[in-house]
Formats: C-alpha cells, sequence, structure tokens
C-alpha cells in the first residue's frame, strides 16, 4: 500500500486537540527521526495516525514505517527545494492557511467554536503552523520540479493498459461531456428600480430602530442560504468566490454600518457590517432579485434560438458563443464545458435533473432548443446545451478513455522518476532514525545508509 503524500497532516489532526491535551503530548514527544537539518517527531506519526482513524480509514499493519518513510522523503525535498531557493511567496502560505482555517470553522460551526476546540485563537493556530505549511509547499514544488519533464507517450500509454489484468479494468456508465450557452433574463427598469426601492426603504426602518436587519433579512430576503439565518454569512476577503462588488462594499463597512444598495451578479442587496476581525468578517444581507416578466425571458429565448441557428448554419463556433453571449461563471473560462468529477465527462447523476430529459433526443453534435430553468437563488436564465461527445456503459478501453488511462500511466511514470531521484539524493544526506523502526523494511530500501540511534 503505497500512502498519499504527507504534507502538513497534523494541522488537521492537532487543530481538534485540547490545549491541555496538547501540552502532554509534547512533554512525552520525542525526534525519531532526522534528516539534514530537518526532525520527525513522534507526534507527526501519532497524530496522523489518530487523524485516519477518525475519519474511519483503515491502516496497515507496517503503517508507521511507511509513515516516516514518507515524512522523510518530504523532509528531504524540502531540503533540496532550499537550496535550489525555490520561491515560495508569503501570500501563497497566507492564503493556504486562510483557506484550512476557513475549513474548520465551517465543519465546527463558527469561530468562536473552532477557537473552544482548538484551545487557542486564529492567530495562534495560524502562528503554529505558518512553517510547516510553507515547508509542505517547498517539498509539493520540489517534486513538480523534478517532473517537470515528464511526458507520455501514446506507445506508453499503451503499454501500461496491456498490463493491467482484463478483470481489474473499471467499469464506467454512460458519460457526457456537454457545453452550454447560457443568457440571464433581465428585468425591466421599472422593476429593477421597485427592488431598489425597497431595500432602501428596509434600511431606512433598520437605521431608524424600526425593526432589526435580522427580522428584516427573515421576512424579507431572496437568499435561502441565509434568509432563516436572519442574513448572517461568514466572509473572507481573500476569497475568490464571492462577488466582487458585494465583497467591496461589505469591507468598506464599520461594525454596525448598514450599506446603501449596492448590486451583484444575484441582484440588489443591502449589507450590515456585524464584526470584523483582520481579513476575516461577520456580515447580514438582504437580497432582493427584480421580477423578471414572461416577456423578458421570451426576449432571451428568441436571442438563444438565433445563436443556436448560427452554430447549426457553421456561422459561429461553440466557444465563440460561450466567449460573446455566456452569463455561465462556472463554464465561461471552459469554453462552456461543464465538469464533473470526471474532468470533462459527467455521469447523468451529476446533472441537473431537468436538463436530462431533453438529452435523450439529442445526438453528438447537435444543439438544443433553448430551455427555461433555474440557477442558485431559484434565479431564472435560459440556456442552449451542446452535446460533444457520449460514452455507452462500458468497460475502459484505450478507444474511449484513452486521456485518463494516459494521465494515471504519466503518473506512474513521474512517480518512478521521483523514486529514482531519491535513489541518487538521499544518499548525500545526513540520515538518522531511532532503533525502534530500524526493522521497518521500506526505511532500509529507501535509506540503506541511515544511522541508529
Amino acid at each position: 500500500m503505497r500512502m498519499k503524500p504527507v504534507l502538513i497532516f497534523f494541522f488537521f489532526a492537532a487543530c481538534a486537540m485540547s490545549s491541555k491535551a496538547q501540552t502532554a503530548r509534547v512533554l512525552a514527544d520525542r525526534i525519531i527521526a532526522i534528516v539534514g537539518d530537518k526532525i520527525v517527531l513522534k507526534s507527526d506519526i501519532v497524530n496522523y495516525m489518530d487523524d485516519m482513524k477518525r475519519q474511519g480509514n483503515e491502516l496497515p499493519e507496517n503503517a508507521q514505517c511507511l509513515l516516516l518513510e514518507r515524512m522523510m522523503q518530504d523532509k528531504a525535498l524540502i531540503l533540496q527545494a532550499e537550496k535550489d531557493s525555490l520561491p515560495i511567496s508569503d501570500d501563497e502560505v497566507e492564503s493556504e492557511l486562510d483557506q484550512r482555517i476557513r475549513y474548520f470553522i465551517m465543519q465546527y460551526g463558527g469561530k468562536e467554536a473552532f477557537e473552544q476546540i482548538a484551545g487557542r485563537t486564529i492567530y495562534q493556530v495560524k502562528d503554529d503552523f505558518r512553517k510547516s505549511i510553507k515547508e509542505g509547499r517547498l517539498a509539493k514544488s520540489m517534486r513538480e520540479k523534478i517532473v517537470e519533464f515528464v511526458k507520455i507517450t501514446p506507445n506508453e500509454a499503451r503499454d501500461y493498459f496491456n498490463k493491467i489484468p482484463k478483470d481489474s479494468l473499471p467499469f464506467y456508465e454512460t458519460e457526457l461531456v456537454i457545453g452550454q450557452v447560457v443568457i440571464h433574463p433581465k428585468a425591466g427598469r421599472e422593476l429593477e428600480k421597485f427592488a431598489q426601492d425597497e431595500l432602501v426603504d428596509y434600511r431606512r426602518q433598520i437605521e431608524s430602530g424600526q425593526k432589526s436587519f435580522e427580522t428584516m433579512a427573515r421576512l424579507y430576503s431572496e437568499d435561502p442560504g441565509s434568509k432563516q439565518n436572519g442574513g448572517r454569512l461568514e466572509i473572507n476577503k481573500s476569497q475568490k468566490d464571492w462577488d466582487p462588488d458585494f465583497k467591496n462594499a461589505a469591507f468598506r463597512l464599520k461594525d454596525g454600518q448598514v450599506s446603501p444598495v449596492i448590486k451583484s451578479r444575484f441582484g440588489y442587496h443591502i449589507i450590515q457590517m456585524v464584526s470584523r476581525n483582520g481579513e476575516d468578517a461577520v456580515v447580514r444581507h438582504i437580497l432582493r432579485i427584480p421580477q423578471v416578466l414572461p416577456e423578458d425571458i421570451q426576449s432571451v429565448t428568441s436571442k438563444l434560438d438565433s445563436i443556436r441557428t448560427k452554430l447549426i448554419a457553421g456561422k459561429l463556433t461553440f466557444g465563440e458563443a460561450v466567449d460573446k453571449f455566456s452569463d455561465d461563471q462556472n463554464s465561461k473560462f471552459t469554453a462552456g464545458i461543464m465538469s464533473g468529477q470526471g474532468g470533462n465527462f459527467v455521469t447523468i447523476d451529476e446533472l441537473d435533473k431537468n436538463l436530462v430529459p431533453y438529452l435523450s433526443d439529442l445526438k453528438v453534435g447537435e444543439y438544443s432548443k433553448p430551455m427555461v430553468f433555474k440557477e442558485e437563488q431559484d434565479k431564472q436564465a435560459v440556456r442552449i446545451v451542446y452535446l460533444q461527445r457520449k460514452t455507452e456503459p462500458h468497460r475502459e478501453n484505450l478507444r474511449d478513455d484513452y486521456d485518463r488511462i494516459a494521465q494515471r500511466a504519466l503518473a506512474e511514470k513521474k512517480e518512478r522518476v521521483v523514486e529514482k531521484w531519491f535513489q541518487e539524493k538521499l544518499p548525500t544526506y545526513y540520515i538518522k532514525v531511532e532503533k525502534e523502526y530500524q526493522n521497518c523494511e521500506s526505511l532500509r530500501k529507501q535509506f540503506p545508509n541511515y544511522a541508529v540511534n
């Protein structure tokens, strides 16, 4: 069994420990391996294994040996990365720290709950793990540098595939490559102004003390994700998945302040700053979506029908249609192609259930007629769909599945190149291992000249 790269793994386990438990563990900790001037602690192994067990993962009998081998490999990669002066910016490190912290805040139900479980403040957690995250990124960058120019040829992919036992080949259900051009109908000026005027009135009532922002959000907000929670959202300034206009307006506010009406891609909002801590903030918002009338939808449907006619006649490519007309942010930069767990391939169960009936009569290379559907916050939109490719249920083969076979063959080839690098580089480092691990067969193969403490 090969384990996935162990990079800063203990971040997850340690954050879930109380400060008291961590203190006890530090007192009992010890160095079990040294690579150059880098160390591996016993707690590194224990924390990772405990975390894996908590997640319900089964560990092999030699898990400690495999983990220690991988950690020592990472230390060698870090040493070489530092020697080669691979660039890792502070912004990259802070971005990853923020991403991980946000993950835990979401998992534990808020910033306060996370800090209580961790036994430390957000800033203390960041200080504890900043170095580890930087080393993790260095190890990853060094691996990428080692395999930077490794390529795979069709013959190598074929040889890799032919070595797989036929009864071990995976089975795939029907898979599709689907593109779409999506246009959002725009409400008329009067209804746009009506939505804005509603929000102006809500703001007046809130600022005069007649109603609380939380109450108004529960009564009038059209954001189903936050409506019942009084419009409450936790946002981070560096997150790129927030609408930029919404985020910028929120971070201009002081605590308790209510924004004027602002527009985002979802509609119109007023925002209240609840609290801010650096780049993290808790806000409340009320969303109003201007009503779209049937004639607005019909106008967009006619426009998409005209685009479809040009596509069928070859006067317009699908990529051009996406670039010029599509409002879908998720597929705008993938030439309109939807993505799923299989990359560009999607399965039927990954699709919007309302889309599936339209695909039954659509042949490969054809474009659907315009169809009305609902997006986030029940926002109405119209789309045409392009069926680029379709596979029938089948056992994996070179004709239908060459790309993913080649990807696996490439990954295996890269692993061999990294292994060769270790064989050449590891003997040049000072390596020392605790006596209790000297019976690890994998360590003896990977580090044949290590010293025993």
